[in-house]
């Protein structure tokens, strides 16, 4: 196939950061760009919005919900990868929210395109997939693993904690730590977490 697609999960922290820490590692494939899908109304329930008015406008809620979204991104260039953002639009959603995401983001240089395939099938993810297939072809890919495997296992997690979380530090208790070392002792450390 000329292009592969696939999902790797809920978001740029879980499934994304397992998808290329391990199964890219394991199968020795090299993502060329990276779909981050998020919602307008979803933007405003990190906002602080109640369920029941996510179809009303609130630009105060959407701006901090886009905060998410960037730590989402930047979570995404941390492994070198370019990034398309794909609104999943609602009827209820603005030509302003979306213009509104399009201006907090545009420092990120990420490419935000309203898809509204769940409405008007293929055709309404036709814009995303041009896209996407620009950016795979046209944006520089600097893909790199989160850490070598040449850390420990416990090592590997302070730096997902760190990289993707903004952890400044992770504790254990001496049970947890006892394990990981066994997990080390008994040659598992050069797997990827």
């Amino acid at each position: 196939a000329e292009y592969t697609v696939t999902e790797a999960g809920f978001g740029a922290d879980l499934g994304a950061e397992k998808f290329l820490n391990i199964k890219c590692r394991q199968a020795n494939i090299t993502p060329d760009v990276v779909v981050i899908v998020a919602t307008i109304r979803a933007l405003k329930l990190h906002g602080g919005v109640e369920l029941k008015d996510l179809g009303q406008p609130n630009f105060d809620a959407l701006d901090e919900g886009v905060e998410n979204l960037k730590k989402h991104i930047e979570n995404i260039h941390r492994f070198g990868l370019p990034a398309v953002v794909a609104v999943n639009s609602f009827a209820t959603d603005t030509a302003e929210e979306m213009e509104f995401i399009r201006d907090k983001c545009a420092y990120l240089g990420v490419n935000i395109v309203k898809a509204s395939h769940w409405l008007n099938g293929g055709a309404g993810a036709v814009d995303l997939a041009r896209a996407v297939v620009e950016v795979a072809e046209t944006t520089k890919n600097d893909f790199a693993f989160l850490y070598p495997d040449s850390l420990t296992l416990w090592e590997k997690v302070e730096t997902i904690c760190r990289e993707i979380y903004g952890a400044a530090d992770i504790q254990a208790d001496k049970k947890v730590r006892d394990k990981f070392q066994m997990l080390q002792d008994a040659g598992f450390g050069h797997l990827p977490i």
